[in-house]
């Protein structure tokens, strides 16, 4: 995924077609403001690849004139966590998020995860939570449950919409409601980001307490 385009996802004119164009971020921002939670929005990336999502959700939180402090890079694959150290020179990469000690994570406010896709994608066997990959998802849920983080970014391939027929998303959508999320899912194209590829993903934006 192009580093822009989660930028683009939260703020330009497309993400109109879904929720008024800035509210999920603003309305985080201006929740900071009122609790006085922190100087900085604390976040989590897990299955973080070469760090696009973060990127993004980077350039969104500066373009609003918030800070952003990392606590926690998960990522397995070697040629990943070295470019994350490249970037990232003075932070330590961790790795299988299953083995990581909850105990070990700092409070965070935000979490993204762009959990395996391959599971659900057309291209693949779509074996869904019959794959250990497919099964990654119940880490994030563990994590929301501990933490309860005020909101997070997920991003799946479009083919986590139809998988088991439609089954599989309620499930994940449950599991988010149950603990306290209200969601937004939509699907964006990289072409219509200025990307010279066509590449459809599907984003859920959650925040905690709301519907």
């Amino acid at each position: 995924m192009s580093q822009p385009f989660l930028y683009l996802l939260f703020f330009y004119d497309k993400m109109q077609q879904k929720v008024k164009k800035c509210d999920i971020i603003l309305s985080y921002k201006n929740s900071i403001k009122e609790n006085e939670m922190s100087n900085s929005i604390k976040f989590i990336d897990l299955f973080a690849g070469i760090g696009g999502i973060r990127k993004g959700f980077e350039n969104a939180c500066e373009e609003l004139g918030l800070k952003t402090e990392c606590v926690l890079t998960s990522e397995i694959k070697e040629h990943a966590i070295k470019i994350l150290k490249q970037n990232h020179p003075d932070e330590t990469i961790e790795g299988d998020i299953t083995k990581i000690d909850t105990k070990s994570i700092k409070d965070f406010d935000f979490l993204l995860a762009g959990f395996p896709c391959q599971p659900f994608s057309y291209a693949g066997k779509r074996m869904g939570f019959g794959d250990t990959r497919g099964t990654l998802f119940f880490e994030i849920e563990r994590l929301l449950e501990k933490y309860r983080p005020k909101a997070f970014l997920l991003e799946n391939v479009r083919g986590l919409y139809t998988h088991d027929e439609g089954r599989t998303f309620n499930t994940i959508m449950d599991k988010l409601h149950g603990l306290g999320y209200g969601t937004y899912d939509l699907l964006q194209n990289s072409s219509n980001f200025g990307v010279p590829q066509n590449r459809v993903r599907l984003y859920i934006v959650g925040i905690l307490g709301t519907t």
